[in-house]
């Protein structure tokens, strides 16, 4: 074993992802799940040299607090303990006091939760996952790395909202981003593809999963994003409607809709499952498409459409383009989406090479259009592995 290894973990609203990962290599070691936390059927599941086990998780305690307890039992078992020397936690919201990665102490504590009324589903997640972690591991240093850091360099033309300016200077209230550990990722192994310093890249890095997002990132940093003040902005998703004309809430308030209700259905009703009617699964939705499902071919063109539209409005951001890179779990593996968005953007020379895209899935990464075409390519994700090693580079 290497002593290069650092915990990385990841608390949700519901679940806790974790993972032991090689910070030079990226490998993991060891990779678990918790999940359905608050529900009964509350469950932890972990994959350690390609052997998978599963528990409940049962107690009257806070679900998290037990999914970190059995997950230091799960380290210890397979003599893991030892060779961890970090652990580094992902946060959502960072706001815009984090800008970068920081060691976690009792005052980045507080101010991780003094922001937590920009996150409210994820941020108090975080603290119970950080402090569950700081009991649990109090030799370890910890790490946060802030899914929002990678946007603050913004300008202010991207991240300023058209509304009163005293909503910004009292509430904070502007365009903040997210996914920004994952578009940081694929735009530095994208450089690496095209054998080009970051620096002097620019890509437009498109997110696609149950959560999604499009980044134009210029000279290496990011200049725009599609997620806004929180990650309902943007895109259609899974559960999330995208961007929606704000009027619509006020016309449901009028019609009788609690706040709560209104948010509850833009959240969580919304998106691939809103529009087909059956699935927030993006492989269900196609699948019913194929079997002539007009809601699913629906949300289908719906999706494709918009995605297309916010690549295109991104290279206004830019003042050349090196590619468009998808990722995420959509992004990396599903070609007839990848396929219609190419066809959407013929009109900037896009050519899709029909081999080279089917065969840049589960895993594999790949230039996917035509030499005598613009570059896009597919890179998998690996925000654990940013995560690992920013905590180990503040380590030294």
């Amino acid at each position: 074993m290497s002593n290069k290894y650092v915990l990385v973990i990841n608390s949700g609203s519901s679940s806790l992802k974790f993972a032991v990962i090689d910070s030079q290599t990226g490998e993991a070691a060891l990779t678990g799940l918790g999940e359905c936390f608050g529900l009964e059927d509350s469950r932890m599941s972990w994959k350690y040299q390609g052997n998978k086990q599963e528990v409940s998780i049962v107690g009257e305690e806070n679900h998290h607090q037990l999914a970190v307890k059995k997950l230091v039992d799960i380290v210890n078992e397979y003599n893991l303990t030892n060779d961890v020397i970090a652990i580094g936690h992902r946060i959502v919201h960072g706001g815009e006091k984090f800008t970068k990665t920081v060691q976690i102490d009792q005052q980045v504590l507080k101010d991780i939760e003094s922001v937590k009324e920009l996150a409210p589903l994820h941020a108090p997640a975080n603290v119970i996952g950080i402090k569950a972690a700081l009991e649990a591991f109090p030799s370890l240093p910890q790490f946060a790395v802030f899914d929002t850091a990678f946007h603050q360099t913004m300008p202010p033309k991207a991240y300023t909202g058209a509304i009163d300016k005293k909503l910004y200077d009292e509430y904070a209230i502007r365009r903040y981003g997210f996914h920004g550990t994952s578009h940081y990722f694929v735009s530095r192994e994208a450089a690496k593809m095209i054998n080009k310093p970051v620096d002097e890249c620019s890509f437009i890095s498109v997110h696609l999963g149950n959560g999604a997002s499009v980044c134009a990132i210029k000279d290496g940093k990011s200049v725009d994003t599609s997620m806004g003040f929180t990650p309902l902005a943007g895109l259609m998703m899974g559960t999330r409607c995208g961007d929606l004309d704000p009027g619509i809430i006020e016309f449901l308030i009028n019609k009788g809709w609690s706040a709560e209700k209104v948010f509850d259905t833009l959240n969580k009703k919304s998106g691939f499952l809103g529009v087909s009617g059956l699935t927030s699964d993006a492989r269900g939705v196609l699948e019913a498409m194929e079997e002539g499902h007009e809601g699913a071919k629906l949300a289908f063109q719906v999706f494709t459409y918009r995605v297309a539209k916010y690549i295109g409005s991104y290279m206004v951001a830019l003042d050349n383009l090196d590619g468009i890179i998808f990722t995420g779990g959509i992004g990396e593996n599903s070609l007839p989406i990848r396929s219609e968005i190419l066809n959407y953007l013929k009109i900037f020379g896009y050519k899709e090479n029909a081999q080279a895209d089917a065969d840049a899935r589960f895993g594999e990464e790949g230039i996917i259009t035509t030499e005598d075409s613009p570059v896009a390519m597919v890179i998998p994700t690996n925000e654990e592995f940013v995560i690992a090693q920013e905590s180990v580079a503040l380590m030294k």
